[in-house]
């Protein structure tokens, strides 16, 4: 990887983490200059970094090419849940006819990490498990655009409030999932990924209002 190739995974990694914990607020402008003069890189890998942070929905850009953290909405909630539904019930069609049992055993024992750990890691290792299991789709665009709508996704779910009632229903879910992948059952796997994702996004898009 190259200098400023690292250079703006770098600038990324910490706008987006500044993103998620509030640090940087919705609707906060963000000037190359400064976030160049922070990092102490040109304003060219700031340039590309905001570019990626725009594709994944962080912040947006203005008809005067002004750049802001992007708002949050109830309506983007909704359209990333819904994509994740279509897309991730897509890979994991296509997975099930290639996944090995070494596979299905590696989420398996990330399964056990979610349990066994902390809430902090919680989004962390179930996009584990979940990109385990559809690897084998072999559909680099769709895995791609996943993993996208789910760093998206992780905006909305870092602001929400979860129980350990969601917690237990999504350990179920899990295990559920990984069942049905294990008897090769493509219509249950589906099935049950579709109600797991569904059932995160109902009970989540309370939280935001649009504006």
């Amino acid at each position: 990887m190259s200098q400023s190739s690292d250079q703006v995974e770098e600038i990324v990694d910490q706008l987006r983490a500044d993103i998620l914990n509030g640090t940087l607020k919705p609707n906060l402008p963000l000037k190359q200059e400064s976030i160049a003069a922070r990092f102490g890189v040109s304003r060219m890998p700031v340039r590309e970094a905001l570019k990626q942070l725009e594709m994944l929905g962080f912040v947006t850009v203005n008809q005067k090419r002004r750049t802001h953290v992007a708002l949050t909405s109830q309506a983007d909630f909704l359209e990333i849940y819904d994509m994740r539904i279509a897309a991730e019930v897509l890979a994991i069609r296509s997975a099930i006819p290639h996944l090995t049992n070494a596979q299905i055993e590696s989420a398996a024992q990330i399964q056990a990490q979610i349990e066994d750990g902390s809430a902090e890691n919680f989004g962390q290792l179930n996009a584990q498990l979940h990109m385990t299991l559809y690897e084998p789709s072999a559909r680099p665009r769709l895995l791609g655009h996943i993993q996208n709508l789910g760093e998206a996704a992780d905006r909305y779910t870092f602001m929400c409030t979860v129980d350990s009632a969601f917690h237990d229903k999504s350990n179920t879910e899990h295990h559920q999932l990984i069942e049905a992948c294990f008897a090769r059952n493509a219509e249950d796997a589906a099935a049950c990924l579709e109600t797991h994702i569904r059932d995160a996004r109902d009970k989540f898009a309370p939280t935001f209002k649009d504006v």
